[in-house]
């Protein structure tokens, strides 16, 4: 029957319960059409009229209709993408991997690091401790040892699958707002540490994922976290727990006590500071606290715990095919640095090639050793290190005896005194002008040379009349007499200490918390490297290399490249520069060119040599020691720090001899002091021969003077000759009073004042600047 509204070539309207009305089906509506209105009489979801485009206005019901169907539409795609489709890959994934057991992961621990020196010959192979561990059964561990790992580690060990959700989330929650702590549970650890893969993406963790869910079902509990103990790193060279009890308690897995786990169970995190005892404290602290929180340890036994000392380390003596200790843990940390980590560092099979030059580590031990011939003080420690100025590669490190005598006659470990800072003495000079020219003034500026000049209540001395100069003294002139008073009104007066801590820096002193160097500038003491101002060897001859290479700073390394097994690069250094005295090239290369012709005449000043044929520039230190009442009357004037920091154009070197502490030091009697160009002047002067021998001839850059014209010095006597077949340097033996002396830690009112014989003030004039080619002044020269 035909609706009687409905003419003969009319469609009926579908029932309500058509898909199209319920929203589950198609809706064949075309809502951009005029709307019928003979269809709207017989529509229960017609809307009311048309819009002005004339699109139908739709009912409250067919809104809602259409607003539910896409949101079903778009839950079912939701679904679809995420979690059916990973649902399938997971299942994938899953049958694909597999879990490499204990034994392979193993096979690729443990492997020696070979070192190179720079010309490609072997240096040695550091092969670490327990290579032939034993992989360990659940009952060779202690019970304790797991618990603490697993309280440390992964709480929720016992009853996740592989991975622990709410982890995850955490660890994705503090990515976002910055905050420390991971997700990995101990069998994505173990996944990853077999792996040797840590890479930031999905894929990675996905794998791990699975891996570590496959682990969980294929292996029970207590084979998870053996197999985990058996390959995780926990410093000393110790893969597994078996060489790690081995290593630090030469004991079995099986004995470890509470004490002893909960120290190897915090040291997981941190293996590569295993040595530094506040670290050590701290992470065994942490652990049993959480064996506590997880039940494993009662709080009685918490408070009667003690820190289980580990054995000492193994003898650091130097034997033959192995690598200076020193020299290792210099290219350790810059390793550690670019992401070859302590745990990483023995499971590649890397190959490291150096920038030690073997001719120059060779000239600097030799130069040590007869440098030091004659001088009687036993307490006499000393350091050399030599930086390439064109790359910024450390060419000789030598930081001391690496096995040293112990209070009671024992071996143990020395001290890398050439990453030890000290004092610097007058050698901080450079410095002070670097910042004086930074400010557009001279050489030829002048200041009081004069002794004993007095700044508000403190009295500055020079280090004796050779060392004074007039009322009118150049800057040149101090610079080459090393006068005290000037440098420190320059600074209190002129540049003010910020900026010489500034210049230091750019230079490249490593300040701390960068480095060990501190360059301290609440007192004026800065301006003569006294005080709390104290640097490293290694520090002061990068930063004098950056004078030497026309104020172009090259950050200072040791490592030239490193390859793996498969031969391939895993890191090399990038050989960044920068002029860092002046925004400009030039105006940086000019300011390092007047700093290297002030230090230029300290050299024959000093009664030193240039190596045959090679300009060179330097400077001297000494600092002085504090005089204690039960002190000799010779030891009231000694020193106790000695420096000679001075370069060419190819090569930039710092000679330190010190002691330990403030001590009055004594050299070839038992009565004469030690002074910077008496005894770390000539080992310089002779490890530059040594490593010269036999290379171009070279010469500094010449560039405009700073703030005037300055007129050249007298010639000096010409004290090179060609007769050095040896690779010797003649040097000049003089008694430590009018010419020799330095001491920055002079100004104590206090402090008698030294011996002096009346002498005129010296005529020498300051050294040429004036050669060309010449770049533009800085502003206000």
């Amino acid at each position: 029957m035909v609706h009687p509204a409905l003419g003969p070539n009319d469609r009926e309207p579908d029932l309500i319960t058509h898909h199209t009305h319920n929203g589950t089906g198609p809706d064949d509506f075309d809502y951009d059409k005029p709307y019928s209105g003979e269809q709207a009489a017989f529509d229960e979801f017609a809307p009311g009229g048309q819009d002005a485009d004339g699109k139908p206005v739709l009912s409250p019901a067919q809104r809602k209709k259409r607003r539910w169907r896409r949101i079903r539409r778009t839950l079912y795609v939701l679904v679809g993408v995420f979690v059916v489709v990973p649902a399938i890959a997971f299942v994938i994934t899953y049958f694909l991997v597999d879990v490499p057991s204990p034994k392979d992961v193993a096979q690729t621990q443990g492997q020696a690091v070979t070192f190179l020196y720079s010309d490609g010959s072997e240096m040695g192979k550091d092969i670490p401790k327990g290579q032939n561990r034993q992989i360990l059964q659940p009952d060779q561990i202690a019970e304790v040892m797991k618990q603490a790992a697993i309280a440390t580690e992964d709480a929720s060990f016992e009853t996740n699958s592989g991975f622990d959700v709410t982890g995850i989330l955490r660890a994705g929650y503090n990515q976002l707002t910055g905050g420390t702590g991971g997700g990995s549970t101990i069998s994505q650890q173990y996944i990853k540490k077999a792996t040797d893969n840590d890479d930031p993406t999905l894929t990675r963790k996905w794998t791990e994922l699975a891996k570590s869910f496959k682990m969980n079902q294929t292996f029970e509990k207590k084979d998870i976290i053996t197999a985990y103990l058996n390959i995780i790193y926990f410093g000393r060279g110790a893969y597994g727990v078996g060489a790690a009890s081995q290593a630090f308690f030469a004991k079995d897995a099986s004995q470890l006590n509470a004490s002893e786990a909960a120290l190897l169970a915090g040291l997981i995190q941190q293996p590569g500071r295993s040595e530094n005892p506040k670290v050590a404290h701290d992470r065994w602290n942490t652990a049993l606290d959480r064996m506590v929180t997880n039940k494993y340890l009662s709080a009685a036994d918490r408070a009667a715990a003690q820190f289980p000392a580990p054995i000492p380390l193994e003898d650091a003596k130097q034997q033959a095919g192995t690598v200076n200790p020193f020299i290792k843990a210099q290219i350790k940390d810059e390793l550690s640095a670019q992401g070859i980590t302590e745990d990483k560092y023995y499971s590649g099979g890397y190959k490291v090639k150096t920038t030690i030059d073997p001719q120059a580590q060779q000239a600097a031990e030799r130069a040590i050793s007869e440098g030091m011939q004659g001088f009687k003080d036993p307490k006499l420690l000393n350091a050399l290190v030599a930086v390439d100025p064109k790359t910024g590669g450390v060419l000789a490190y030598y930081g001391g005896e690496p096995l040293v005598k112990g209070p009671n006659g024992e071996d143990q470990a020395g001290r890398d005194w050439a990453n030890t800072s000290r004092n610097p003495g007058s050698s901080m000079k450079a410095f002070d002008l670097t910042a004086f020219l930074k400010l557009g003034k001279g050489l030829t500026s002048t200041f009081d040379g004069s002794n004993n000049r007095k700044f508000g209540d403190r009295v500055v001395r020079n280090a004796g009349p050779g060392s004074s100069c007039s009322q009118q003294c150049t800057v040149a002139e101090a610079m080459e007499r090393s006068a005290n008073t000037v440098f420190y009104d320059m600074v209190l007066n002129v540049t003010k200490q910020g900026p010489v801590a500034e210049a230091a820096k750019e230079a490249g002193v490593k300040a701390a918390p960068d480095g060990n160097s501190t360059l301290f500038t609440g007192d004026n003491n800065i301006s003569l490297g006294g005080g709390k101002t104290a640097i490293t060897p290694v520090d002061m001859a990068s930063a004098y290399a950056t004078f030497a290479a026309d104020g172009v700073q090259r950050d200072r390394h040791f490592v030239a490249l490193v390859t793996n097994a498969q031969n391939e690069t895993a890191y090399e250094p990038k050989g960044d520069s920068k002029s860092v005295f002046a925004n400009d090239t030039d105006q940086s290369k000019q300011i390092a060119g007047n700093v290297t012709a002030a230090l230029k005449p300290v050299i024959p000043f000093s009664h030193l040599q240039c190596p045959s044929g090679h300009e060179c520039a330097g400077k001297t230190g000494t600092q002085q020691h504090e005089p204690k009442p039960d002190d000799a009357a010779w030891a009231r004037n000694a020193n106790s720090q000695t420096w000679m920091v001075g370069y060419t154009p190819s090569v930039s070197a710092s000679v330190w001899v010190g002691g330990d502490l403030d001590e009055a030091l004594y050299g070839k009697t038992s009565t004469s002091p030690i002074y910077g160009s008496t005894i770390a002047g000539p080992i310089w002067a002779k490890f530059m021969a040594l490593y010269l021998k036999g290379k171009p001839p070279e010469q500094f850059s010449q560039v405009r003077p700073i703030g005037g014209d300055v007129a050249p010095p007298p010639s000096a006597p010409d004290t090179t000759d060609e007769q050095q077949p040896s690779g010797d340097v003649t040097t000049t033996e003089t008694a430590p009073d009018t010419n020799t002396r330095e001491s920055t830690d002079s100004t104590d009112p206090s402090r008698p004042d030294f011996p002096t014989r009346p002498t005129k003030p010296s005529k020498t004039k300051p050294p040429d600047t004036s050669e060309i080619p010449q770049p533009p002044d800085i502003p206000g020269g």
